[in-house]
């Protein structure tokens, strides 16, 4: 198989099955105990600023890494069943972005609280909560999206049926801006998302040669440069 074939790539792919459900669950971990909706995840955020920034940065990373994630699998069911490949990892890289999306919408409204003050954010945002924005329209697809894929995988034989109804719970993830995520349902979501997706990712790490040394090194030199520039820019 070629390099065009498979980009981005063995490392890229393995990278995001096994840290993307990771960061994820970890996301939800660090600001559980919270309440679920808006204003309690204001609340916990005037208490535990750096939790909560920690918290969903950790989500928003996670959600990001979902992508090469899913191309990873979609790529075993195309070769039984592309037309369910196709339509399953659209759908949930359509949500992924909505997800991220959410995500900065999010990281605003903590930071009313910086500028408003507690109760005048909680105001402002229960007064714009469902303000309109084009990512509405993939809000089906961020729950829908993980049932063809799972269904696609299921066809294919990509993965066994315990784990293609794991990778189907991740639909139960609830949606939206500034919600806490941690109760069983969604705990259930992401625990199921992990066993379906790394297993695969060590497999994928592990099928070829290592990387060589000077990709490593410059992979780790360019994470907290990247960081750098952005503050600085």
């Amino acid at each position: 198989m070629t390099n065009k074939q498979t980009l981005p790539g063995r490392w890229v792919e393995g990278a995001g099955l096994v840290l993307g459900p990771v960061l994820l669950l970890a996301g939800v971990l660090v600001r559980a105990g919270a309440g679920d909706f808006f204003p309690d995840q204001l609340a916990a955020y005037a208490a535990a600023p750096g939790r909560m920034v920690l918290s969903y940065s950790l989500y928003a990373a996670g959600a990001v890494l979902l992508w090469p994630a899913v191309t990873a699998l979609a790529r075993r069911i195309a070769v039984a069943h592309p037309g369910w490949a196709r339509w399953g990892v659209t759908l949930v890289v359509l949500g992924l972005f909505g997800r991220v999306f959410h995500a900065g919408v999010s990281h605003l409204a903590f930071h009313l609280v910086d500028a408003l003050g507690l109760a005048a954010a909680q105001r402002a945002v229960e007064a714009t909560y469902g303000a309109f924005h084009v990512f509405k329209a993939v809000n089906l697809c961020i729950m829908g999206g993980w049932i063809v894929l799972a269904a696609g995988a299921y066809r294919a034989r990509a993965l066994g049926v315990v784990r293609c109804v794991c990778l189907a719970l991740a639909a139960g993830l609830p949606l939206g801006v500034l919600k806490g995520s941690s109760d069983p349902i969604s705990l259930a979501a992401l625990l199921g998302l992990a066993i379906a997706l790394v297993p695969l990712g060590v497999t994928v790490l592990k099928d070829g040669p290592a990387p060589r040394w000077w990709a490593v090194a410059l992979t780790v030199a360019l994470v907290p440069a990247a960081f750098l520039f952005g503050l600085a820019g």
